[in-house]
């Protein structure tokens, strides 16, 4: 081999060495300086149009991100919508997993702790998003003659009928066979329970319309505030006017005009449907 073919080769073998040492000094110095990774979310696969993250939110297959595998941070984190907080069920599987996600619906120290089968030999879950993730799948509990649902509201994550820690409120006992469904901005009651094929129960507004009701339904952030109107138990829509209290959740002081047809075009009503 001639001598400036040698010295080339030689010359090349040592800039792959400058490269890589610069790119492993790089490396090293972004992680001591505090560079944060970027976090790649796990995803649902169930659904044929739409996602929920291990962040809780909810989006569709296209506007998934490619890189982090993360929804759009945009709309409700944890979403309840078509779910039925006090029964736990819901009617798509993808809310119910976000819902399920929410740290005042389902508690990590109780969920980590069960067992995914019955055997005592089965292992537990590794986090909520496991949990929420197989629970919301139909389950023997949500069908009946092994071959029809319950009701359509089948995607459940409450915790096993045999977990002994679950306690009846006096609440709960009053919706019971009622589902309770949070409509879409600007829809009534009556059109909420319609598109679920049921039909909203008047008298059952009554027993929604308390604020420790509509917190475990909603988010309130703008506060539990009373007013006047219809349209009533219900949040406002956080793009709303300014006046109307962006964000807050309003129970009607005069519960004798509470009304299945009420509506609002900056409200999200809370619906009691059978």
């Amino acid at each position: 081999m001639s001598k400036p073919k040698s010295r080339l080769i030689l010359s090349l073998v040592f800039l792959l060495q400058l490269l890589i040492q610069s790119s492993w000094t790089v490396a090293t110095t972004r992680k001591e300086i505090g560079f944060p990774e970027r976090r790649i979310c796990r995803t649902t696969v169930q659904g044929r149009y739409l996602l929920s993250d291990d962040n809780g939110y909810v989006c569709d297959a296209l506007s998934l991100d490619p890189q982090s595998r993360c929804c759009p941070e945009r709309g409700d984190k944890f979403s309840c919508h078509g779910c039925n907080v006090l029964s736990q069920c819901c009617n798509s599987y993808e809310f119910c997993v976000s819902c399920c996600l929410h740290p005042a619906q389902t508690q990590k120290e109780q969920v980590l702790k069960l067992k995914i089968a019955k055997p005592s030999t089965a292992g537990t879950y590794f986090s909520v998003f496991d949990f929420c993730a197989g629970r919301c799948r139909h389950n023997s509990e949500s069908v009946v003659h092994e071959n029809a649902y319950v009701s359509d509201f089948h995607h459940c994550f409450s915790l096993p009928s045999n977990y002994s820690g679950a306690t009846v409120t006096p609440v709960e006992a009053r919706l019971n066979g009622i589902n309770v469904v949070i409509g879409r901005q600007g829809e009534s009651c009556d059109s909420v329970c319609k598109l679920n094929g049921q039909s909203c129960v008047l008298n059952k507004l009554l027993v929604l319309n308390q604020c420790d009701v509509i917190q475990k339904y909603m988010s309130c952030k703008g506060a539990c505030l009373e007013s006047v109107g219809a349209d009533q138990p219900a949040e406002v829509v956080d793009d709303a006017p300014k006046h109307l209290n962006p964000g807050a959740c309003f129970y009607s002081r005069t519960q004798s005009i509470l009304s299945c047809d009420g509506s609002h075009r900056h409200t999200r009503r809370l619906c009691p449907c059978a």
